[in-house]
Formats: structure tokens, sequence, C-alpha cells
């Protein structure tokens, strides 16, 4: 089994940044592609990033490329996603997700993902 905490979402003005945490335990961390996605209310919810074993390979959605950064720290079993000028559609409940299946895809649909935290808000105002 694998546990996973997210950190740090919170109320943030338009052009304003955050960091989100997801700190991991159980299964060896370094072993899973590492996802970020997030979920407005009454949409789906949707892929935003994620990250390979060690690091090496990223993927963003396109409407977070350039302003999300995704990374993880092995030592720390962390992921995290900075997150630089925020808009209001960025307002979502954030959650990270752990794939363990091998391969260096990185998945994008929800399914895929094996282990989930409980969710951060992320609100940004206007």
């Amino acid at each position: 089994q694998v546990q996973l905490v997210e950190s740090g979402g919170g109320l943030v003005q338009a052009g304003g940044s955050l960091r989100l945490s997801c700190a991991a335990s159980g299964r060896t961390f370094s072993d899973c592609t590492m996802g970020w996605f997030r979920q407005a209310p009454g949409k789906e919810r949707d892929f935003v990033a994620g990250i390979t074993w060690f690091g090496k390979r990223t993927s963003y959605a396109d409407s977070v490329k350039g302003r999300f950064t995704i990374s993880r720290d092995n030592a720390k079993n962390t992921v995290y996603l900075q997150m630089f000028s925020l808009k209001p559609d960025d307002t979502a409940i954030y959650y990270c997700a752990a794939d363990y299946t091998p391969g260096w895809a990185i998945r994008t649909m929800s399914h895929e993902y094996e282990y989930w935290g409980q969710g951060t808000q992320v609100t940004v105002s206007s």
C-alpha cells in the first residue's frame, strides 16, 4: 500500500504562486511515476503534470505549461508542484497520484493511477 498526503494549498491572488507537496509512504517511492491532477467543481479530474521514476522526464497539460513545474526528491519521498502566474481557472482540488506500472510512460488518465492522496484546495482569486 501507498499513502500520499498533499499539502501547500491555499488562497492566492491571480498572478501569485504556490508550491504543493505530496509526501509518500509505503512502497518504494522511486519505483513509481508520480502525477498531479486537479478537479474543479462539476468537472472531471484532469491531468496537470507527471514525472518519471528518477525525474528524467516530465509532462504537462497545455494549460499549465510554462507556469507549473513538477519535481521530486526520492530521498524525501516527496513530489512537488511549483505553480507560478496562477489564474482563477487554476482553482480546484489538487491531487497527487502514484503509478507503479512498469515502463517509462507518463500516463494522463486518472484511472491509470493506483494510489491517490486526499487532495488540497487551491483557490485563486481575481
